[in-house]
């Protein structure tokens, strides 16, 4: 029985230290992705995305088009993370308005 037992303590002990370590990495990788975050936030309020330039007088067919292709780009920008969605719900209207 007393083998049992020291097996069993030991066994408790293993999995707690291997819970705490990685609770600790977890936290360590949360608060590096914070600081990232933080980081691409500030440059993003430094340095707004650049509007499109005004589109010169065309038919329906290629103003539709064009537009097709803004919001494409648009989109393209926030999956890639430079838009946030408050700036690409902006640019969205901003193009369809």
């Amino acid at each position: 029985m007393p083998g049992l037992l020291r097996g069993v303590a030991r066994t408790a002990v293993i999995a707690g230290t291997a819970t705490a370590v990685s609770n600790r990495v977890s936290r360590r990788q949360a608060g590096r992705w914070a600081e990232q975050d933080n980081a691409r936030q500030d440059v993003d309020q430094q340095a707004p995305a650049p509007a499109p330039a005004p589109a010169a007088p065309q038919s329906h067919a290629d103003d539709m088009t064009a537009k097709i292709d803004q919001l494409r780009q648009l989109a393209d920008l926030k999956a890639q993370g430079v838009l946030t969605e408050e700036e690409f719900a902006a640019q969205k209207r901003r193009l369809l308005g």
